[in-house]
């Protein structure tokens, strides 16, 4: 997982609605870059919620939302309309930006040991340096407080 102070890992991604989405263009916004294992399961909806919830306060902040999942763009695209998202959902079906920030991991759940998404979060900066990262998080208040995070850059 990059630390605090490394450069962002650069990556350009496919997203709902079409089209892609690339750090690299993103350069003098700040970014919100978050992991989520998948599209339409209870945790994962409530954070993607919280983050669409908070778009205008991260819009007004100057910053991009970005959520990363192995889902497809079709999922994602059902996911975003079901739900109403308005945060950009980004499809990283290879895994390799998931493996180049740390977030594919085994993982364990009642024995079975499997690789899938840690829920994590990268805050990245206008220059491009990852200025705050919430690795293992839990869902309820993240959004805020990574907003606060945002404002506070």
């Amino acid at each position: 997982m990059p630390a605090v102070g490394a450069a962002a890992p650069d990556f350009t991604l496919p997203r709902d609605g079409g089209g892609t989405v690339a750090l690299s263009d993103l350069k003098g916004k700040p970014v919100v870059l978050y992991f989520y294992p998948k599209d339409d399961t209870p945790g994962c909806t409530k954070e993607a919620i919280a983050f669409t919830d908070h778009a205008s306060a991260f819009e007004a902040a100057g910053a991009v939302v970005i959520g990363v999942s192995k889902d497809s763009v079709k999922k994602h695209d059902k996911f975003r309309d079901k739900h109403g998202l308005s945060v950009i959902l980004a499809s990283d079906e290879d895994s390799d930006t998931c493996e180049r920030y740390g977030t594919w991991v085994e993982k364990n759940m009642y024995g079975k040991t499997y690789m899938g998404i840690q829920r994590a979060t990268f805050l990245i900066g206008a220059d491009g340096q990852i200025v705050r990262v919430w690795p293992k998080v839990k869902v309820p208040g993240h959004a805020e407080e990574v907003l606060e995070a945002v404002q506070a850059l």
